[in-house]
């Protein structure tokens, strides 16, 4: 009778690397699927290591195309920011991660997936959610939330020796002051000391952005192009280099934004499964899409479709921060905002310095800007006696409503 497969998400750490030794003796054959969305990584080592502990396969999948032009453009075409304050880099990441291990699981037969994400954060939510929606009929094994798996690792001392024991390849010896979480998006930190709200992070603990202290003194010229909302092209106005490919013009902007200390966020979020959390998150390449983007907004999208998209943006970025991209919601809020895409075309060119994305000039070929029409010198088929009645009828419930005060307050 052949054994039960199982594909695992394997990342090479400690975590999964003692799932994937308990999953063989429970009876599995096990798969390992490791995804590149970007982080620095060895991935052959990881694979190697996979197979050592017990694997029968390793998947090495390059995401990172899918990851930039599938999930990171769209959202920030979409103004997705999660309360205000996060680009959403660790929520992104995890849909296309998911998406892959589903096909992994149909092509080779399997009857479950399985993951290392704990019981009390958001990334068990996104994996799961993310199953269901796209096979619904597969198994999912998540050990972080069973009692046996609970019972025999209390910390990271029993994972340690469970690795020790069985002679699992794990680079893990002693716990960091943190945990970290790297993609192309970008890089959040969390846990450990950070737990503590009033904790300032250590200055070396900082990765793909330099402080302000450390960053250059030298603005960096960009020109940014658009089409439908999406870049397309990344000129430095300085040096006169280019980039279009999707995943080197996303990296470029990275290397940018790095160098100015660009994208930095520390803060206290909800998670889904109602547990506050603090977060610090290093997004550069993002940052400056956002800004430029914005920027191009105001002079290429209508006002009353800008309006629109803005009150869907944060149920947009609930959406994608609590696992529903694969969703009837995300379907019709996608659709939607296509649509306001459309024409948001042009180029802006920014100022990058200390932290800062400055728009400094912008251009369209659908420009819905009107330079006379705005122009305090030329009338430009604008005629000023208008504004007159325009202001009396805008008025019309001003005067009812202090009418209506008036004589209330002579009734008293």
């Amino acid at each position: 009778m052949s054994k039960k497969k199982v594909v695992l998400a394997y990342s090479g750490g400690l975590d999964t690397a003692c799932i994937l030794k308990i999953l063989t003796q429970r009876g599995y054959e096990v798969i390992a699927y490791i995804a590149d969305v970007g982080q620095e990584e060895d991935f052959e080592d990881v694979a190697e290591r996979a197979l050592q502990t017990g694997a029968t396969k390793a998947y090495v999948e390059d995401l990172k195309e899918e990851f930039v032009t599938d999930f990171i453009f769209p959202a920030i075409a979409g103004n997705a920011i999660y309360e205000n304050r996060y680009l959403l880099g660790t929520a992104l990441a995890r849909p296309v991660i998911a998406k892959r291990h589903v096909e992994i699981a149909l092509k080779e037969r399997a009857g479950a997936v399985s993951h290392g994400a704990t019981g009390k954060g958001n990334d068990q939510v996104r994996f799961e959610l993310a199953f269901a929606a796209l096979a619904p009929g597969l198994e999912v094994i998540a050990p972080w939330k069973e009692r046996e798996f609970l019972d025999r690792f209390q910390g990271r001392g029993d994972l340690l020796a469970f690795a020790r024991e069985h002679e699992i390849p794990v680079e893990a010896t002693a716990e960091k002051p943190y945990s970290s979480d790297e993609n192309l998006m970008h890089r959040s930190y969390e846990a450990g000391m950070l737990e503590d709200p009033d904790a300032s992070p250590p200055a070396d603990m900082f990765r793909l952005t330099r402080s302000l202290e450390e960053a250059s003194d030298h603005p960096t010229q960009l020109a940014i192009h658009f089409k439908d909302a999406i870049p397309v092209q990344v000129e430095n106005l300085d040096d006169g280099r280019s980039f279009s490919d999707p995943v080197e013009l996303f990296g470029y902007l990275n290397e940018e934004g790095r160098k100015h200390g660009i994208g930095r966020v520390d803060m206290v979020e909800n998670r889904f499964v109602g547990i506050k959390s603090r977060g610090i998150y290093e997004t550069p390449g993002g940052t400056i899409l956002h800004h430029a983007l914005r920027d191009l907004e105001g002079v290429a999208m209508d006002r009353e479709v800008l309006r629109l998209r803005d009150m869907l943006s944060p149920r947009f970025a609930e959406v994608i921060y609590n696992g529903f991209w694969f969703s009837p919601e995300m379907d019709f809020i996608q659709a939607a905002f296509r649509q306001s895409e459309r024409l948001i075309d042009g180029r802006v060119r920014v100022n990058l310095y200390k932290g800062n994305v400055v728009p400094v000039g912008r251009e369209s070929s659908t420009l819905l800007y009107d330079k006379e029409l705005s122009s305090m010198d030329v009338a430009g088929g604008y005629d000023q006696q208008d504004a007159s009645g325009f202001i009396r009828i805008t008025a019309l419930r001003l005067r009812a409503h202090k009418l209506i005060l008036n004589q209330a307050e002579e009734d008293e």
